[in-house]
């Protein structure tokens, strides 16, 4: 294969996947990690991708840009719902608490919570809260604070303070984007430092993110991968990516 059709399927490779590691590619293509590397860097050149430690992810992975509650509900829907289903397993057991962050990944696992188990339920999520607030069984507790149109949730000191007093058995989070070496990030600071409160107030922190959020960065980084104790992710994250997950100490559950 010549220099310039492998650059090309590098780059399609990177758009399919959402990111690429210099290792995985060299082995796929039969070639050494310097080749690979100098690949990477005429595909940067040409505004086809960014290189990030360790591999490359679309040239418009690294942003603050937010994408809409409502929007996000609509998109890999099949995905959220069998990684729902999973995360099912690491909820408390009877008559303990969780915290649910918001965003589409933890509303479909609100939407199925058992009715037959006393959970105590906060969350700082509008749309959640209005889910579960006649569900039999949650004892629903509302975090307050200024709510972002963007992910109807509330943030700012309030929320902060709030969570600041509490202690829950597990908290689930949602994230813009994930990285074995950067850890999980999104694009508002407000939405990460209720995030990292959270973190603080859980004896076990999971979070649910579907396998496009792999590989990509966002502005804020609200946790390290020492941070997370579990991730519910779907059969088409790639292995590799998977594994360099675990190696940095999460359980990853593949819905």
């Amino acid at each position: 294969m010549y220099a310039e059709e492998r650059q090309q399927t590098i780059a399609a490779l990177v758009a399919d996947r959402g990111r690429v590691s210099v290792t995985a590619l060299a082995e796929e293509f039969g070639v050494t990690t310097e080749t690979v590397r100098r690949d990477l860097a005429v595909l940067e050149r040409a505004g086809m991708l960014r290189r990030v430690h360790g591999g490359a992810v679309p040239a418009g992975a690294l942003t603050y840009v937010e994408t809409a509650l409502g929007e996000r509900h609509g998109t890999r829907s099949e995905q959220k719902r069998k990684m729902a289903a999973a995360a099912l397993d690491l909820l408390p057991a009877p008559d303990g608490s969780l915290l649910l962050d918001g965003g589409s990944s933890t509303a479909a696992l609100a939407e199925i919570l058992p009715s037959d188990r006393r959970l105590l339920v906060a969350t700082h999520s509008v749309p959640i809260a209005a889910r579960l607030a006649a569900a039999p069984g949650v004892d629903l507790h509302v975090l307050g604070g200024r709510v972002r149109g963007i992910t109807q949730c509330a943030v700012g000191e309030r929320a902060v303070a709030t969570l600041a007093d509490l202690r829950v058995d597990v908290v689930f989070l949602g994230t813009n984007g994930m990285t074995p070496e950067h850890g999980f990030t999104t694009p508002d600071e407000a939405e990460a430092s209720v995030k990292r409160a959270m973190i603080r107030a859980a004896q076990k922190v999971v979070v649910l993110a579907d396998s496009s959020k792999l590989g990509r960065e966002h502005l804020v980084r609200f946790a390290t991968p020492a941070d997370v104790d579990v991730l519910v992710t779907d059969a088409e994250a790639a292995p590799a990516d998977l594994a360099r997950l675990e190696d940095a100490g999460i359980e990853v559950v593949v819905a």
